[in-house]
Order: C-alpha cells, then structure tokens, then sequence
C-alpha cells in the first residue's frame, strides 16, 4: 500500500471543502462550532501548505430554506464577534494547542 494515500478516515470526516469568492475550491480542517449570543460559529483551519500563519477561519453557520440537512456559512464583518468566538475557542481548546498572541510575535 502507498504511505502518500494512506489517509485515516478520521481524517477525511474532519476535511470540508467551501468554495471561496472565486468559486474555487478550498479545503478545510473541521475544528469547532461555537456558540454566541444564539449564533453557530464554525472554526475551520486551512488546510494549504502555503497558509504557515496556522491562522483558522471563523464562519457564521446559517440554516437554508430548502432543507434541514444543509446548511451555509457566512463570513463574519464583526471584530468583536470574531474576537469573542475565538477567545470561547482558546479557552476549550487550551490544552490541544499551542496558541500565539499577537504580541509575542
């Protein structure tokens, strides 16, 4: 068997792919969802080499009309929703990951 393909199924359950605002596709590694204020956030993390910020993505989940099953992710204009989403997301993940703060950069 060839070690490049082999890719464990946790692997690939945790893999979504958006298209972004070009239409080309992107994929991302599945963190979290959050809640705040009533609102789903869901927390990806690029799955790009080229992406070495190890920044992750903060998208608002939105139910569709058309079906229960799916569902659309919105981006976020707010900062301080943002920065609320993710502080919730350092907080439960503190012990998983090596978080850096801006100012130790």
């Amino acid at each position: 068997m060839d070690e490049e393909n082999n890719v464990s199924e946790e692997e690939l359950d945790n893999i979504i792919v958006l298209n972004d605002e070009n239409g080309e596709e992107v994929e991302f590694e599945f963190l979290d969802v959050i809640e705040y204020e009533g609102e789903q956030y869901i927390v990806l993390l690029p799955t790009d080499e080229q992406d070495d910020g190890e920044e992750v993505v903060i998208l608002r989940v939105e139910d569709t009309d058309s079906s229960e099953d799916e569902e659309s992710y919105v981006s976020v204009d707010d900062e301080e929703t943002l920065t609320k989403v993710f502080e919730i997301f350092k907080e439960k993940f503190q012990d998983e990951f090596n978080f850096v703060d801006d100012d130790e950069k």
